[in-house]
Protein backbone atom coordinates (compact mmCIF):
# COMPACT_ATOMS: atom_id res chain seq x y z
CA UNK A 1 0.00 0.00 0.00
CA UNK A 2 1.30 3.55 -0.80
CA UNK A 3 0.50 6.81 -0.39
CA UNK A 4 -0.53 7.40 -4.05
CA UNK A 5 -2.71 4.33 -4.55
CA UNK A 6 -5.50 5.20 -1.78
CA UNK A 7 -8.81 5.45 -2.60
CA UNK A 8 -12.13 6.86 -0.18
CA UNK A 9 -14.17 4.11 0.92
CA UNK A 10 -17.52 3.61 -1.33
CA UNK A 11 -19.73 6.70 -0.32
CA UNK A 12 -17.25 8.44 1.75
CA UNK A 13 -17.12 11.33 -0.74
CA UNK A 14 -20.69 12.22 -2.78
CA UNK A 15 -21.50 14.83 -5.15
CA UNK A 16 -23.54 17.63 -3.86
CA UNK A 17 -27.55 17.69 -5.25
CA UNK A 18 -27.78 20.65 -7.11
CA UNK A 19 -31.59 21.28 -6.65
CA UNK A 20 -34.14 23.97 -8.44
CA UNK A 21 -32.06 23.54 -12.03
CA UNK A 22 -34.96 22.42 -14.19
CA UNK A 23 -37.64 19.72 -14.46
CA UNK A 24 -35.59 17.20 -16.12
CA UNK A 25 -33.16 17.08 -13.06
CA UNK A 26 -36.00 15.72 -10.32
CA UNK A 27 -35.19 17.55 -8.22
CA UNK A 28 -36.93 21.21 -10.25
CA UNK A 29 -39.33 23.85 -9.31
CA UNK A 30 -40.16 23.79 -5.99
CA UNK A 31 -36.36 21.53 -5.33
CA UNK A 32 -37.78 18.83 -3.18
CA UNK A 33 -39.55 20.98 -0.89
CA UNK A 34 -43.46 20.63 -1.84
CA UNK A 35 -45.43 23.39 -2.35
CA UNK A 36 -46.71 25.82 0.22
CA UNK A 37 -45.75 25.63 4.31
CA UNK A 38 -43.36 26.52 6.68
CA UNK A 39 -40.54 24.76 5.11
CA UNK A 40 -41.06 25.51 1.74
CA UNK A 41 -40.41 29.22 2.83
CA UNK A 42 -36.38 30.51 2.43
CA UNK A 43 -34.69 29.92 5.61
CA UNK A 44 -34.92 26.48 6.09
CA UNK A 45 -38.45 26.90 8.38
CA UNK A 46 -36.86 28.63 11.11
CA UNK A 47 -38.85 29.82 13.96
CA UNK A 48 -38.33 31.76 17.30
CA UNK A 49 -37.13 29.37 20.40
CA UNK A 50 -40.59 28.89 22.05
CA UNK A 51 -43.07 29.45 18.96
CA UNK A 52 -45.51 27.13 18.97
CA UNK A 53 -47.52 27.68 15.76
CA UNK A 54 -49.77 30.75 16.83
CA UNK A 55 -50.66 29.14 20.24
CA UNK A 56 -50.03 30.94 23.00
CA UNK A 57 -46.27 29.78 24.01
CA UNK A 58 -45.76 28.34 27.56
CA UNK A 59 -43.42 30.74 28.88
CA UNK A 60 -46.65 33.54 28.15
CA UNK A 61 -49.48 31.20 29.54
CA UNK A 62 -47.74 30.53 33.17
CA UNK A 63 -47.64 33.09 35.75
CA UNK A 64 -44.46 34.91 36.56
CA UNK A 65 -42.40 33.95 39.51
CA UNK A 66 -40.31 36.76 41.65
CA UNK A 67 -37.03 36.32 42.05
CA UNK A 68 -34.63 35.69 45.49
CA UNK A 69 -32.50 38.99 46.32
CA UNK A 70 -28.86 38.85 46.67
CA UNK A 71 -28.53 41.68 48.64
CA UNK A 72 -31.26 40.12 51.07
CA UNK A 73 -30.16 38.92 55.08
CA UNK A 74 -30.31 35.98 56.38
CA UNK A 75 -32.85 36.10 59.58
CA UNK A 76 -33.18 33.51 62.22
CA UNK A 77 -36.45 33.64 65.06
CA UNK A 78 -35.61 33.26 68.48
CA UNK A 79 -37.99 31.95 70.64
CA UNK A 80 -37.64 33.75 74.39
CA UNK A 81 -38.80 30.48 75.89
CA UNK A 82 -36.10 28.26 74.09
CA UNK A 83 -33.13 30.69 75.39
Amino acid sequence: MRLNTLKPADGARTERTRVGRGIGSGLGKTAGRGHKGQYARTGKGKVKPGFEGGQMPMQRRLPKIGFRSRMAKDTADVLLYKL
